[in-house]
């Protein structure tokens, strides 16, 4: 039984696989100041209600873009899974070619997504993932990581519009009726949701012509199944790419999948 672990700015996505089969995961809210053991005990809650036991686990591994949590997660895999966590680095064995001047610069859950969408698709492709940042990865079906862009996400753009505009008040980011509001609300949900789409389809436009050919356009994140059905250019939605492509990487750097405990 393998854990997987994507600790992202705004939450911590958790799996765990019984071999190639993912039987179980969950999406928890990222706070720099919960302890090893707060961790801990809500991981090992999860688990117990999905009937899975934390002491089954035969290999766990991580991605972090939050440097403080990542010695955290150690403690707490250590402890409450009895496993060392392999930690995805910019030197962790992708499958990629890296054509970054500075591969350190990648954040590890971009290098997990691509991994996972190449090994999926073995073509060009563009990786939208909808977090914390919107990303955009750009890998060839050579394999080479290209780079990308990094925007805004759109929860953190809706969170500085309501801040700074004292008469604007939150509202659900959902799909308005029409792109012309009749209400400030809705306003502001076509402004957010179709706005959004359209950075989307540009910047995609804009990098299938620097590439000087089309590309097979993905996404995912949690706001992917908001986002991406409005959009021109998205392809397909891949909502678990992260955790596939933890799992890969494990698998890559241990030459196999765990031997599952389960009966």
């Amino acid at each position: 039984m393998l854990l997987v672990v994507d600790i992202g700015n705004t939450n911590v996505v958790l799996g765990i696989y019984d071999g190639p089969v993912l039987k179980a995961h969950w999406r928890l809210a990222t706070d720099a100041k919960t302890t090893a053991d707060e961790y801990g005990i809500l991981f090992t809650n999860l688990l117990t209600s999905a009937d899975l036991v934390p002491a089954q686990t035969s290999g766990a591994i991580m991605s972090c873009v939050v440097p403080t949590l990542t010695a955290t997660f150690e403690t707490l895999i250590e402890q409450y899974f009895r496993q060392r966590p392999l930690i995805v680095t910019s030197e962790s064995d992708t499958g990629l070619t890296i054509r970054y001047p500075n591969p350190k610069e990648i954040g590890s859950d971009r290098l997990v997504n691509a991994a996972a969408a190449y090994h999926k698709y073995r073509r060009d492709l563009i990786i939208v993932d909808f977090g914390t940042a919107t990303t955009f990865c750009a890998v060839t079906k050579e394999a080479e990581y290209l780079g990308g862009v990094i925007a805004p996400g759109l929860g953190i753009s809706a969170e500085a519009l309501f801040a700074r505009a004292a008469k604007l008040s939150k509202v659900e980011l959902t799909r308005p009726k029409t792109v012309i509001g009749t209400d400030t609300g809705s306003s502001i949900q076509s402004g957010l949701l179709f706005g959004y789409a359209g950075l989307v389809d540009t910047l995609v436009r804009r990098i299938e012509q620097e590439l000087g050919r089309s590309a097979y356009v993905i996404a995912t994140g949690g706001l992917s199944n908001i986002i991406a059905k409005e959009t021109v250019s998205i392809q397909t939605i891949e909502p678990l790419l992260t955790l596939e492509g933890l799992a890969l990487l494990y698998r890559r750097a241990t030459g196999g999948s765990p031997v599952s405990t389960w009966v």
